[in-house]
């Protein structure tokens, strides 16, 4: 029992890493066509031209733990979210092609274009996904019983979309660490518009989740997890409203530190809302995970590999810190 909540929280805290490392990169690629000219956008790239490609090890890394601790999770997913989860996937490769045609080309506008349609489609893939499942999958013995396009419904799209200005944020919160002059000036008022439509949208999944996953109004409202469920939305609306005081007085590291801060509370809410549930409303924890004997060996290997991708991490961001020009990279 101890092994299974271990992993999920290694899951989760793999994904929480990807979702917001990847999401500064994805962030700043939806903020390029907002840049004045070749100059600009070379900036923007150069700001996460070091680091994008590592960020991505978490999402190697969350994926296998789902294959070896939680296979039932892996099979009914990439059954039934197949078409969004392919459509990620060739988001985030069109995005590195571009990103490194870019450099070398004589012409930049195709591949800027791609690398902003990149890593849109990237974003919209991962709402679609968690919204398909927030609407429930359908189960039956161990697999999925479903449609191919069950996961394409109004709250799914509308999932999509709300990560959109999501990433925004995070990029645009990133942006005022690592640029200056008006790159930083445009990410300062794209970082407090974007954080407002975030609570706009955080309001309205709060209110919908309940009628697509009834069960989690129950948990809202019934103890023990009363008493602490509601903790992550004052935590949101601490941050946000602090995101909002920060980039208010120009300041640069913590507006990044609280639009992180506004998206743990949005993830951390989601994860007790829907305990004990690995695919809702189905499948529990217990029910997904793998055999014991599995679960014991392989973390072997998860407590080998992890301090070193995120002592590698540290590394390159430390070493590449600082503001960037659009000479140094690409």
């Amino acid at each position: 029992m101890i092994l299974i909540y271990v992993w999920a929280g290694l899951i989760a805290l793999a994904m929480i890493l990807y979702i917001v490392l990847d999401g500064i990169s994805l962030g700043v690629g939806l903020l390029f066509p907002t840049a004045r000219d070749e100059k600009e956008r070379s900036i923007l790239m150069n700001s996460i031209g070091p680091v994008w490609d590592a960020n991505q090890t978490w999402l190697v890394f969350g994926g296998g733990a789902i294959f070896v601790a939680f296979p039932v999770v892996y099979g009914v997913l990439s059954s039934a979210l197949y078409i969004p989860l392919i459509a990620f996937l060739c988001g985030l490769i069109f995005r590195g092609v571009a990103f490194e045609f870019r450099a070398e080309a004589a012409r930049k506008e195709p591949w800027n274009m791609a690398f902003f349609s990149g890593s849109l489609v990237a974003v919209l893939s991962q709402g679609f996904t968690l919204g398909g499942v927030l609407t429930g999958i359908a189960v039956r013995g161990d697999q999925f019983a479903g449609k191919p396009l069950d996961w394409l419904n109004p709250f799914s799209i509308m999932v999509g979309i709300a990560l959109i200005p999501g990433y925004v944020m995070l990029g645009s919160t990133y942006l005022l660490i690592k640029t200056e002059g008006p790159v930083q000036e445009r990410a300062y008022k794209h970082a407090f518009w974007s954080g407002l439509i975030v609570l706009v949208f955080m309001a309205i999944v709060t209110v919908w989740t309940p009628y697509h996953y009834p069960l989690v109004w129950t948990n809202w409202f019934s103890p023990p997890r009363i008493y602490f469920v509601w903790v992550f939305p004052l935590l949101g609306l601490i941050a946000a409203y602090q995101l909002a005081r920060s980039l208010r007085s120009r300041q640069e590291v913590k507006p990044l530190v609280y639009s992180v801060g506004l998206f743990l509370s949005g993830y951390l809410g989601l994860i007790t809302s829907l305990y004990p549930y690995a695919i809702p409303p189905t499948v529990t924890l217990q029910e997904a995970a793998a055999q014991g004997e599995t679960l014991r060996f392989t973390l072997w290997g998860a407590v080998i590999v992890l301090p070193m991708v995120v002592g590698y991490i540290i590394y390159s961001y430390s070493v590449f810190r600082g503001k960037v020009s659009h000479e140094e990279y690409y």
